[in-house]
C-alpha cells in the first residue's frame, strides 16, 4: 500500500511525504548531516531506491543521498567538523561516505555522464537535479526527496510506481547502452513491482534484444547479483522465458538450449515454497558440465554449485515412492548416510524442486537422529579387526535405519553374534 501524502502544485510532479517510514529516518546522525549541509547552503536530498521504497510504504534498508556540493567541498566540510570519512573508492564518481553517530552516510554529488562504454562512465559534476535524474535507469529510481517531505519527480516515477509500471528514463536503448546491466535491473524491478506478466513496451523489448550481447562484457559477479534477485521475485517463469526469447541467456552463462519446459514446471510447483535461486535455475540444466560453465561465467559460491550438482544428480534418483508407508524415509536415509554437513538443507531444496510440500514440512521439522553404536562398543565385545568392525557397523546401521531409527544400543548389540569377534 502506498504511503500517505499531501499533494502540492509545482512545475514538476511533487508532493509532501507524511509517512511514519519517512519520519523514522530522522536519527541524530541524519539531523547532524542535514544541519551541516544547510549551514553551508549546499542542497541535500534523499535519492533513488530509498525514495521509491518510502513511496511504497516500505522502510528502506539503505538510504543514499545526493547533493550540489562537490566531493572536495564535502570533504572540507566533514573534516572541519572532525567527522570521519571512510571508503574513498567512490570519490572519483562523486561519492563521499561519512561516519556520524555510528551511522554511515553515503552522499553523491549530482552528475551527468560524459562518456560511457556500457560498463563504466566518465562523469561531470552538476548542480542541476533534473540532469542527474535523467541519467538514472528507471523512472521509479529517478526521484528525490527533500527533508521537508517534498518529492521531486521529473519523469513521472510516482505515477509509474502507483500504476506498477516499469519504464526507462527516456530512450530505453540509450539507457541500456550506458550500462548493459540495466537489462537485468529492468527485469528485476519488473518482478518486484509489476502486477501482471507481459506488460512491457515493444520499444523496451526491442532495445533489450538489440543490446543483449553487451552483457557479455559485464562481470559475472554483477550479473549473478541481479539474476538471483530476478529468481527471488515475482513473474519468475515469465522473466526467464523472456531472457531466452530476447537472446539474453547465452551472454549471462545460462545454457543455450535451457529446458524451459522443466523450468516452467518447477516454478509452478515450487513458487510458494521459497526455493533458493539456484534450486529454480538448476531446472534449466541437463548436464553437470553446464553447471561448470555457469560457475566459470558467474563465479557462483561453492555452496550454490554443490546444490546445483546435487539437484541435477538426485532429482530423478531420490524420489517419493507412493507405495511406501513412509515416503519421507529415502530422503532421511540419504541425510543419515551423507557425510556432507549441509545434506539436510540440500534435501529440503530437492523437495521444493519436486513440489513435495507435505514432505518438505516434515523434513524441515525432522531432527537428525544419532546412530547409537560406535567402534568402541564393538571393541568391548571383542571385535578388533578394523575390516570386520566396519562391516558390522554398516550392518547395524542398516538395521537401525530399517527400524525407523528407533532401535536402541542394547537391541542392536544383542543382534551381533559374539562369535563374530573371535577367530
Amino acid at each position: 500500500m502506498l504511503g500517505r501524502f499531501i499533494a502540492q502544485s509545482r512545475r514538476l510532479s511533487s508532493m509532501a511525504v507524511q509517512s511514519p517510514e519517512f519520519k523514522a529516518l530522522f536519527t541524530e546522525g541524519l539531523k547532524t548531516l542535514t544541519d551541516l549541509f544547510a549551514r553551508e547552503k549546499y542542497e541535500l536530498r534523499i535519492a533513488g531506491g530509498a525514495v521509491r521504497d518510502l513511496l511504497a510504504g516500505k522502510q528502506p534498508h539503505d538510504v543514499d543521498f545526493a547533493t550540489t556540493a562537490t566531493p572536495d567541498q564535502m570533504k572540507d566540510l566533514f573534516l572541519k567538523e572532525g567527522i570521519r570519512l571512510i571508503n574513498n573508492k567512490g570519490e572519483k564518481h562523486g561519492t563521499v561516505t561519512a561516519r556520524i553517530n555510528h551511522q554511515n552516510f553515503e552522499v553523491t554529488t549530482l552528475r551527468v555522464d560524459l562518456r560511457t562504454d556500457g560498463r563504466h562512465a566518465e562523469v561531470e559534476f552538476t548542480t542541476d537535479w533534473e540532469q542527474d535524474a535523467e541519467r538514472r535507469d528507471l523512472t521509479i529510481n529517478s526521484m528525490f526527496l527533500g527533508f521537508d517531505g517534498t518529492l521531486y519527480d521529473y519523469f513521472n516515477g510516482y505515477e509509474d510506481l502507483k500504476n506498477r509500471r516499469i519504464r526507462f528514463v527516456g530512450d530505453p536503448a540509450k539507457r541500456i547502452q550506458e550500462d548493459y546491466l540495466r537489462i537485468l535491473r529492468y527485469l528485476r524491478f519488473y518482478g518486484r513491482i509489476a502486477e501482471r506478466s507481459g506488460d512491457h513496451s515493444p520499444s523496451t523489448l526491442e532495445a533489450i534484444r538489440e543490446s543483449a550481447p553487451g552483457l557479455g562484457g559485464i562481470s559475472g559477479e554483477r550479473i549473478w547479483v541481479e539474476l538471483k534477485k530476478i529468481l527471488e521475485g515475482n513473474h519468475v517463469n515469465h522473466l526467464i522465458q523472456l531472457i531466452y526469447q530476447l537472446g539474453v541467456a547465452p551472454h549471462i552463462g545460462l545454457p543455450e538450449n535451457g529446458n524451459l519446459e522443466e523450468f516452467s514446471r518447477v516454478c509452478s510447483q515450487a513458487e510458494h515454497l521459497s526455493p533458493k535461486p539456484m534450486t529454480l535455475l538448476t531446472a534449466l540444466f541437463s548436464r553437470p558440465d553446464g553447471i561448470q560453465k555457469l560457475d566459470l561465467r558467474l563465479k557462483i559460491s561453492r555452496e550454490e554449485k554443490g546444490l546445483a550438482l546435487f539437484l541435477l544428480k538426485e532429482r530423478k534418483e531420490l524420489t517419493v515412492d507412493r507405495a511406501e508407508s513412509e515416503p519421507l524415509k529415502p530422503y532421511q536415509d540419504y541425510v543419515i548416510d551423507s557425510r556432507e554437513p549441509d545434506a539436510h538443507k540440500k534435501v529440503c531444496e530437492l523437495l521444493k524442486y519436486q513440489g513435495e510440500e507435505r514432505l518438505l514440512t516434515q523434513m524441515e521439522q525432522w531432527t537428525l537422529p544419532r546412530f547409537p553404536i560406535s567402534g568402541h562398543d564393538l571393541r568391548r565385545m571383542g571385535i578388533c579387526s578394523g575390516k570386520e568392525m566396519g562391516r558390522i557397523l554398516q550392518e547395524l546401521k542398516e538395521r537401525w535405519k530399517e527400524s525407523g531409527y528407533r532401535a536402541d544400543k542394547e537391541e542392536l548389540l544383542n543382534s551381533v553374534s559374539r562369535s563374530e569377534g573371535t577367530e
